[in-house]
């Protein structure tokens, strides 16, 4: 029988489990025995290790350019490459971004274990893609000021290269570049006022994220894009909850100065709705067993909770008692994921 290879916080608790079964007798020695030799304790998490290190090793090494560029004698370096042509610096970045995304697929292909490495190289290609389609939009620039075709180039450059090299990130970079496409040019459409169609940017993406999760639902039935699907879906949540979260904060309001005009309890009925759609994405995940549906719901219910919190009774409340409840609100919400991580934990096993 092979064994369990689990936490250490999960093996103390069935320790401490076993242990208080048998103190009880509900468990005879001999099997009480069995059940600790059933599993083993995790060695080190070498997996977390390796995720992390290629993160810090992708920000230590955008430090280093940018140390690098802040440094005299290479911006003295690069005055002098100030007039090179827009066009010869898209078709460099274009020919790197090329190399790494080729490189980055043979090195996923030959080395599939090594997802986090191969996810760094594909990760500076996308870099460089932008710089690419960045400077192509210098090249060609007539001062229109409509950037924003840019990143609709963006989306469909991006989104080619995801199905091509069935890539995730790079579709979420094709999403990210949706989304941007989305607020620039409605941005442009209304000269950049304040309001699209009587919406603030807040407002326009709590739309722009229903579409999106309405499409992931759709991309279930399109073999091409199941596989991307779930990335789809995760990103249009985030789009929907932290635009309806900052809704709740800010109301439809285009400037600070009109927010500033306004009580903050005048905004409360954005806090309801935005309340209320978690909760029911909370009760549609624990319903349908949507774990990203639950799990997105369950974070901005308390999000939304904890910002009526700080609004409401940050000036009203005496300090040291309002920590004071906070402190024992995060203490009770521990509690209690606690006692139902352990319920899940024992009914999975």
């Amino acid at each position: 029988m092979t064994k369990l290879n689990l936490d250490k916080e999960e093996s103390e608790f069935l320790d401490s489990t076993i242990k208080k079964w048998e103190s009880d007798g509900l468990l005879d020695t001999e099997t009480a025995s069995k059940l600790r030799s059933s599993y083993t304790v995790k060695g080190f998490d070498w997996r977390r290790l390796a995720q992390y290190s290629f993160w810090v090793a992708l920000v230590c090494g955008i430090i280093s350019i940018a140390s690098l560029i802040i440094d005299d004698t290479v911006i003295k370096w690069l005055s002098q490459l100030y007039d090179t042509p827009d066009i010869l610096i898209s078709l460099i970045s274009g020919g790197l971004a090329a190399l790494l995304f080729y490189l980055g697929n043979k090195k996923k292909k030959k080395f599939p274990e090594r997802v986090f490495s191969n996810e760094a190289v594909i990760f500076l290609g996308v870099l460089f893609t932008a710089s690419c389609i960045a400077f192509l939009g210098k090249t060609f620039d007539t001062g229109a000021g409509h950037f924003s075709i840019l990143f609709l180039l963006s989306v469909f450059v991006y989104g080619l290269l995801a199905h091509r090299f069935n890539s995730r990130l790079i579709w979420a970079f094709s999403l990210i570049s949706l989304g941007s496409w989305f607020g620039t040019e409605t941005g442009y459409q209304t000269d950049w006022s304040y309001y699209f169609l009587g919406m603030n940017y807040p407002l326009r993406f709590v739309l722009f994220g229903i579409l999106l999760v309405a499409f992931s639902f759709i991309m279930q039935k399109i073999n091409r894009l199941n596989y991307f699907r779930e990335f789809t879906y995760i990103i249009g949540l985030m789009y929907l909850f932290i635009s309806l979260w900052l809704l709740s904060i800010f109301g439809n309001f285009g400037t600070i100065e009109d927010w500033f005009k306004v009580k903050q309890i005048e905004l409360f009925y954005w806090g309801i709705i935005s309340t209320a759609i978690a909760a029911v994405a909370t009760v549609y995940g624990l319903r349908k067993n949507d774990f990203i549906a639950r799990e997105f719901g369950i974070t901005f219910l308390l999000i939304n909770i904890y910002t009526r919190y700080f609004e409401y009774l940050w000036d009203v409340t005496y300090k040291a008692i309002f920590f004071t409840i906070l402190g024992l609100s995060f203490w009770l919400i521990g509690r209690k994921a606690e006692k139902i991580w352990n319920l899940e934990f024992l009914k999975k096993d």
